[in-house]
C-alpha cells in the first residue's frame, strides 16, 4: 500500500493505532500508552468529574479516590471477549503482516493466538476451547481490538449490551485515564502490564493497587483467598509479562531496546516485588487453604462450646462461611461458631486429621521465624504421622505468599524519548497542547493523535489503511447485498457518530454501533466495494456537508455529513491516493 512519506514499519504501525488489535499492540507496544493517552485527551472521561458521584473526589483520600473510580467503571462498563464484536483473521495472514518485525518462533513463545499457552492451568482448559476458537481451523485468530472509550461507551447501543464495554485492554487503558482525570493519581505512579493473554495495571503506592478488569485488587486483596483474588492472581502467577509501558515509556520482553526509564522499570520491579510478598501468619494460611479445597480434609478445629472441647471439621468450617457474613479469622469467628448446627460438632478428635489450633498458636507466637523454619517445625512436630499431602501443600503455600513476577529482563539497550510533562493539575485542553507539541519528538504523543483520531492535522492514509484492510465485520455481514443495497442499509442507519468534532469511526465501529456519520458510512461502503472488487478505483470527495463515493463506472454514492473536511482520496487496490 503506497506510504506516502511512511516507512513501511511506520504505515503498519500508525495504522494499527486506529485498529489496535492485542496482535498489533504486541508487536509494537508503543500502542499501548498511546491509547492511554488518547483516552485523556477525549472529552468523555473528564465529563465524569462533573458527576455528582465525584464530588469533592479530589479531597478525600489515596484508596477513597481509586474505590469511587472502580465502583463507577463497575457500573458503566462490563467485560466482553467475545469473537463477533471485531471480527476474525488468521496466522498466515497476522504472520505475513509482521514477518519483518518478528519471527513466528518467538511469537509462538510469547503470543497467546500463536501457540503459546501460559501454565498448565492455560494447557488444561484448552485455549481455544475457552474462546470458542475450536469452532473454527485451527489458523483462525480473533481480532481482538482494543476499544478507545467512544467505542467502550457506544456499547449501549449493541443489542444485548445496557451500559459500555470492553476487553481486558480497553479495560486497563480506560483505568488508567480515569485513575489520573478523576482520581488525580499521577501517571508516573500507574504502569501498564501485559501478558499473552491479560492486561491489568499496577499503581505504586502505599501497598500497591491492581486494577483486573473491571476491580481493583488491594494487597490485603491479593491474599485474601476468595474466588475473585484468585482469578485476578492467575495471569501473574502463570504467565510471563511482556510489556511494562509507563509515561516514560516501553519495555518488551522480545525487543533488546527499551524506551522506559530504567530507574522507573526498577522502582516499579521493587513496589510490585513487595506487592507479591507477604509474611506467613495464621490468617494467611486460612485464606490459603480457603483456595485448596483439596486439603481441607486434613485439618479440624478444637472449639470449647457449653464449656465442653468439642471438634468440627474445617471442611464444615467453610461451607458454614461460604453462606455467611462472618469470617473464621477475626472478630467475627465466634458469631460464626454460633450460626453452627450444635450436630456438625463431635466429642472426640477424628483419627488422621490435624487441630489447626496447633498452627494458630504456634504462628501467633513465632511470628519471627521464616517461611522455611516455620515449614520445618510442623513437618517435625506435627504433620508426619497425620497427613502425607503436607509437604506438597507448604510449596503451594509458599507460592501463595510470595510470586516472583517474569518480568522482561532489564538488561537492554535504553533509547530515552523526550519526557512527556503531564500532570493532575492540568487541563483537558493544557494536556492536549502539550501531546501535539511533542508529537514529533514522544512516539506516544505522535500515536496517540491517530488512535485519538485528530484527522484535521494528521494523514488520512493509517486510516484508510486500516478501514480498509481490517474491518472484517460488516464485509461478513452484508456479504450478498448488491453496492445499492448496502448503501441503502448505511442511509437507513442514524446518521450520529461515535466520536465527537470530526474525530471519525472505524467502518466496523459503524457497524457493530448502528450509528455513524455520513463521513464515517462512506469509507463502510468503500470498504465493501474494495472487498467485491479489489482492483478498480473507488472515489472518495467531500463538498460542502456531503461525502460523495464514487464508482470506477462513474456511478456515485452521496451521504451528508457534519463533519467538516475537505478531503480528496482514491482507492485502487493497496495503493491509497491522499
Amino acid at each position: 500500500m503506497t506510504s506516502q512519506g511512511f516507512s513501511h514499519k511506520d504505515l503498519e504501525k500508525y495504522s494499527s493505532a486506529y485498529t489496535l488489535s492485542d496482535m498489533e499492540i504486541f508487536i509494537f507496544p508503543e500502542l499501548f500508552y498511546s491509547l492511554v493517552l488518547a483516552n485523556i485527551m477525549s472529552p468523555v472521561i473528564w465529563k465524569w468529574r462533573e458527576d455528582p458521584w465525584f464530588a469533592n473526589i479530589e479531597n478525600k483520600s489515596f484508596i477513597y479516590r481509586i474505590n469511587r473510580v472502580k465502583q463507577y467503571i463497575m457500573e458503566h462498563f462490563s467485560f466482553n471477549l467475545d469473537l463477533d464484536t471485531w471480527g476474525l483473521t488468521d496466522k498466515e495472514q497476522e504472520l505475513a503482516r509482521f514477518s519483518d518485525f518478528v519471527d513466528a518462533g518467538s511469537l509462538s513463545q510469547s503470543n497467546a493466538l500463536f501457540g503459546y499457552e501460559g501454565d498448565k492451568y492455560y494447557f488444561d482448559i484448552d485455549i481455544r476451547r475457552h474462546f470458542g476458537l475450536d469452532r473454527y481451523t485451527s489458523n483462525t485468530i480473533p481480532y481482538w481490538k482494543t476499544e478507545t472509550v467512544e467505542a467502550m461507551m457506544a456499547f449501549r447501543h449493541k443489542e444485548g449490551f445496557t451500559v459500555g464495554a470492553g476487553e481486558c485492554v480497553s479495560l486497563s487503558s480506560l483505568y488508567a485515564a480515569a485513575m489520573f482525570i478523576v482520581g488525580r493519581i499521577p501517571l508516573e505512579k500507574i504502569f501498564l502490564i501485559a501478558t499473552p493473554l491479560h492486561s491489568q495495571n499496577f499503581i505504586a503506592e502505599r501497598d500497591g493497587i491492581l486494577t483486573n478488569n473491571r476491580r481493583i485488587v488491594t494487597k490485603n486483596m491479593w491474599y485474601n483467598g476468595t474466588e475473585l483474588s484468585a482469578k485476578a492472581r492467575r495471569a501473574i502467577e502463570n504467565e510471563k509479562i511482556t510489556i511494562v509501558s509507563h509515561l516514560t515509556g516501553y519495555i518488551h520482553t522480545l525487543y533488546d531496546k527499551a524506551t522506559i526509564d530504567l530507574e522507573a522499570y526498577r522502582g516499579f520491579e521493587k513496589s510490585l516485588r513487595n506487592f507479591l510478598t507477604t509474611d506467613f501468619n495464621f490468617e494467611l494460611f486460612t485464606n490459603f487453604l480457603r483456595t485448596k479445597n483439596e486439603f481441607w480434609d486434613c485439618f479440624q478445629y478444637r472449639h470449647i462450646r457449653n464449656n465442653k472441647t468439642c471438634y468440627i471439621e474445617l471442611r464444615t468450617i467453610f461451607s458454614y462461611e461460604h453462606s455467611s457474613k462472618n469470617k473464621f479469622m477475626g472478630d467475627s469467628r465466634k458469631a460464626l461458631f454460633e450460626e453452627i448446627d450444635p450436630r456438625d460438632f463431635y466429642f472426640t478428635p477424628k483419627e488422621g486429621k490435624i487441630i489447626i489450633n496447633d498452627f494458630e498458636d504456634f504462628l501467633n507466637k513465632n511470628k519471627d521465624l521464616s517461611f522455611d523454619e516455620k515449614k520445618d517445625y510442623f513437618i517435625d512436630h506435627i504433620l508426619p504421622e497425620r497427613c502425607s499431602r503436607m509437604r506438597d501443600m507448604f510449596e503451594e503455600m509458599r507460592t501463595f505468599i510470595h510470586i516472583d513476577p517474569r518480568l522482561p529482563d532489564d538488561q537492554k539497550e535504553y533509547v530515552a524519548m523526550p519526557r512527556l510533562q503531564i500532570t493532575t493539575g492540568q487541563s483537558r485542553e493544557e494536556i492536549m497542547e502539550h501531546i501535539v507539541a511533542m508529537a514529533s519528538q514522544n512516539e506516544f504523543a505522535g500515536l496517540a493523535r491517530y488512535a485519538y483520531r485528530e484527522m484535521e492535522a494528521i494523514s488520512w492514509i493509517p486510516f484508510v489503511k486500516a478501514a480498509v484492510e481490517r474491518n472484517p465485520v460488516c464485509i461478513e455481514d452484508l456479504k450478498g447485498k448488491t453496492i445499492d443495497e448496502t448503501y441503502q442499509a448505511l442511509m437507513d442507519m442514524p446518521g450520529e457518530s461515535i466520536y465527537s468534532d470530526n474525530r471519525l469511526a472505524q467502518p466496523d465501529e459503524v457497524w457493530n454501533f448502528g450509528l455513524g456519520d455520513g463521513m464515517e458510512k462512506a469509507f463502510v461502503l468503500i470498504n465493501c466495494m474494495r472487498s467485491l472488487d479489489h482492483d478498480h478505483p473507488i472515489g472518495f470527495e467531500t463538498k460542502d456537508s456531503e461525502v460523495i463515493v464514487t464508482q470506477h463506472d462513474g456511478k456515485e454514492y452521496r451521504f451528508p455529513s457534519a463533519k467538516k473536511y475537505e478531503k480528496k482520496l482514491m482507492v485502487k487496490g493497496d495503493v491509497i491516493e491522499e
